[in-house]
C-alpha cells in the first residue's frame, strides 16, 4: 500500500467495564460466578482503532473527561498511531462508561453512561475541519449530539468526502431526512433498522434509499450482511462460521474497516468482503478494542475463507 488512506472518526470513547456470565440475567435477577475485566470502548473509539489496524491514517475527534479513563484511553489511542490533537477535555463531565454483561454463547447486554461524549459540540468539530475536508472518509455514530455530527457531515460534504454514518445506539426519533440525504453509506443492524424504518426488511431499507441515502447495508448477525443501493434485488454477503467468545465490538469492527479500505480506493463489493471478515475475526476474541485484528490477519482471513455470493 503506497501512501494511507485517511479516515477520520467523529464519536465516542468509552471504557467498557465488562462481565462474563454462563447466561445473561432476566430483569430482577442477579447471575453469580462472572469473571470481570475492563477494555477501553465506545462506538467512536472502536471504530478508530478498527480503521488504524486495518491500514487507515486516522484523527479521532472526540471528547473525554479530565479523569484516569480519558488519560488512559488516550494513551491507548497513541500506541494505535491515532491522532489525538482533536480530542477535546472536559473540566466537569466524566469520561464515558459502558457496563457490559456476556454470556457463554457471546451475547451481550449493554448500558451507557456517555458523559463528556455528550458534551462533544459543533464548534470541537468545527476546530478539525481541515483533517475532516482532505479525508477518504468520515464516520459517524450516535453517541455524541447531533449538532456535532451535523456539523461533520456538512464539512465533509464541501469537500466531497464520503459519509459513513452507524445509527447507533438507535435514535429515539427519526433522521432528519436532510441528514440522510448526505449519507453515503448507512451501516445498521436489524434493531436499528427496526427503529428507524419500522421494520428490518429489505422493503424498510429502500425507504431510507427513497429518503436520499446513497447505500443502505444492513448487517444480519449470522446471516451475514445485505447491501441496497437501489439495485432491484440486494445484494448479500454470507456470514464466516467461526467459534464467537464476545460479539461486543463486532459491527465497530465492520465499519471501522469498511471505513479503511473504501478510503484506500477498494471497491465496495471488496470493502464490505474485508469488513465482514474482520467483524468475523472479532467475535473470536474478548472485549471491543482488544478485538480488533489487523490489516494482515484481515487480507489473510478473506483470502481463505472466500464464499460464493
Amino acid at each position: 500500500m503506497p501512501q494511507k488512506p485517511s479516515v477520520v472518526v467523529v464519536g465516542s470513547s468509552n471504557t467498557d467495564m465488562v462481565i462474563r456470565s454462563d447466561r445473561l440475567p432476566r430483569p430482577g435477577e442477579s447471575v453469580v460466578a462472572g469473571q470481570f475485566y475492563m477494555a477501553a470502548g465506545g462506538k467512536g473509539a472502536n471504530q478508530a482503532v478498527a480503521a488504524a489496524r486495518a491500514g487507515a491514517d486516522v484523527t479521532l475527534v472526540a471528547r473525554l473527561g479530565r479523569d484516569i479513563f480519558g488519560d488512559q484511553a488516550i494513551a491507548g489511542f497513541r500506541r494505535e498511531g491515532i491522532d489525538c490533537r482533536w480530542i477535546a477535555r472536559d473540566p466537569t463531565a466524566p469520561s464515558g462508561i459502558a457496563l457490559i454483561l456476556v454470556d457463554r454463547d457471546g451475547e451481550n447486554l449493554i448500558s451507557v453512561a456517555l458523559g463528556a461524549n455528550m458534551r462533544l459540540t459543533a464548534a470541537d468539530v468545527a476546530r478539525a475541519a481541515s483533517p475532516i475536508a482532505r479525508a477518504g472518509a468520515l464516520v459517524l455514530q450516535l453517541e455524541v449530539p447531533l449538532p456535532a455530527i451535523r456539523r461533520a457531515v456538512a464539512i465533509a460534504r464541501k469537500g466531497r468526502v464520503p459519509v459513513i454514518l452507524n445509527p447507533a445506539p438507535a435514535p429515539r426519533k427519526a433522521l432528519p431526512r436532510a441528514l440522510l440525504r448526505q449519507v453515503d453509506y448507512l451501516v445498521l443492524n436489524e434493531t436499528e433498522m427496526e427503529v428507524i424504518a419500522g421494520s428490518s426488511n429489505f422493503t424498510a431499507a429502500r425507504r431510507l434509499l427513497d429518503a436520499g441515502v446513497g447505500h443502505v447495508i444492513l448487517t444480519r448477525g449470522k446471516r451475514g450482511a445485505a447491501i441496497l443501493d437501489g439495485s432491484p434485488h440486494p445484494k448479500l454477503i454470507p456470514a464466516h462460521k467461526v467459534k464467537a467468545v464476545d460479539a461486543v465490538g463486532a459491527g465497530d469492527a465492520f465499519v471501522g474497516t469498511l471505513a479503511a479500505f473504501l478510503a484506500e480506493g477498494r471497491p465496495l463489493d471488496e470493502a464490505l468482503a474485508l469488513a465482514n471478515a474482520a467483524a468475523a475475526i472479532s467475535v473470536t476474541r474478548k472485549g471491543a478494542q482488544p478485538s480488533m485484528p489487523k490489516r494482515p490477519e484481515i487480507l489473510a482471513f478473506a483470502a481463505k475463507r472466500q464464499t460464493p455470493s
